[in-house]
């Protein structure tokens, strides 16, 4: 029976895995999944650590040795952090090896409290990129006004980047440009820009959850029967629209003299990644985000469930490049009716800080709890 995210592989996407936890990894099913499944990689930020440490028995015991030997809960955090993204580098390892430096990574986001503090966010981004000390690590920073200029720098340093927390398409551009000049920084200074690597991941069913949001408040107000229409019409279309449309600016930037002259030197293309890809509205297909969204040189970074539903049932066509101005067409209806996706992806983004550092302050908030009834060393 064919396993549909082997065939993902085949149109050129790697699925990697929004998730990541102590007993995943020495329970040998991280091993299982990459060998048997077709993963390609993972990726990481405060909300899954924060399931992973305050929400299982699989650290205790490390939690107890670290309160011991007088770790605060941000000690604790890190070292629990660093050591399992070290142990999940080496299982994809092979990975990495493999496919050149294409797959096979680990992202581990810096402190979403530096979301707008470029100097910090390169400071943090350097320290634990050399904490952890594998070559197959990335380090996430979000696409934020003060994160562009960070990984414009972190890239010239050699820095595997992650940008997170894309939502609008201009952003993106931003993030697109700061891996271009970060890489010819890196090649003036006689840098290897092969070994570097970056992917832009780029949010998907956060905007059909706002977006749909907005049209049902337009719907409750509007009485023009011909609008009502077009508006219902537009429900669940705009996040995938603008997927393809980012995907479209990339398409362009690598058929772009610059780019050529990049990659002749070694250099790897900035991927986009599809993040945010459960489904929120269970009206949709379960795996929606997954197949409308198939194409060459992207990333599609799943969640467990999500995982597991396309292995089962996904169908794999290539659908990325399909109605690229049907796409155009419904972000000019969106804003003909008037919802600005504009102010959409700023709130997104702002969202998204918040909702990054609310789990990151609750697990250290839950490690100090934890730990206070813990013996210490004298």
């Amino acid at each position: 029976m064919s396993n549909p995210i082997f065939d993902l592989g085949r149109q050129g996407q790697s699925v990697w895995y929004d998730s990541i936890s102590r007993g995943l990894i020495t329970s040998g099913e991280l091993g299982r999944l990459i060998a048997e499944a077709g993963l390609r990689g993972m990726t990481s930020n405060p909300a899954i650590f924060e399931k992973a440490i305050a929400g299982t028995d699989d650290y205790r015991g490390v939690l107890r040795r670290h309160a011991a030997a007088g770790l605060s809960p941000l000690q604790i955090y890190e070292a629990i952090a660093v050591e399992d993204i070290q142990w999940a580098a080496d299982a994809l390892l092979p990975v990495y090896e493999e496919s050149e430096g294409r797959d096979g990574f680990v992202s581990l986001e810096v402190s979403p409290h530096l979301a707008h503090d470029t100097e910090g966010t390169v400071d943090e981004a350097l320290r634990l990129a050399g904490e952890v000390g594998r070559r197959n690590l990335m380090i996430k920073v979000p696409g934020t006004a003060a994160g562009l200029p960070a990984i414009e720098r972190l890239i010239a340093e050699g820095v595997n980047v992650n940008v997170t927390l894309l939502f609008a398409r201009d952003r993106y551009a931003g993030a697109a440009e700061a891996y271009l000049e970060g890489l010819e920084s890196l090649r003036a200074r006689g840098g290897d820009l092969a070994g570097v690597a970056s992917v832009a991941s780029f949010f998907v069913s956060r905007i059909d959850t706002l977006i749909d949001t907005r049209i049902g408040e337009r719907l409750s107000e509007e009485t023009d029967a011909v609008r009502r229409v077009a508006l219902a019409a537009l429900k669940g279309r705009a996040a995938i629209a603008n997927a393809r449309l980012a995907y479209q600016h990339f398409r362009g930037l690598v058929a772009g003299d610059r780019w050529s002259r990049l990659a002749a030197a070694g250099a790897n293309p900035q991927r986009l990644l599809w993040a945010s890809t459960s489904v929120k509205n269970p009206a949709y297909r379960d795996v929606l985000y997954v197949e409308e969204l198939i194409g060459p040189d992207t990333v599609n970074t799943l969640p467990e469930a999500t995982f597991d539903a396309f292995r089962d049932h996904g169908a794999v066509e290539a659908t990325l490049e399909k109605g690229a101005d049907e796409a155009r067409h419904v972000m000019d209806a969106l804003e003909g009716l008037g919802i600005s996706m504009q102010e959409a992806t700023d709130q997104l983004l702002d969202d998204g800080v918040r909702l990054f550092v609310e789990p990151f302050d609750k697990l250290l908030a839950a490690i100090e709890t934890q730990c206070e009834a813990l013996p210490r060393r004298a």
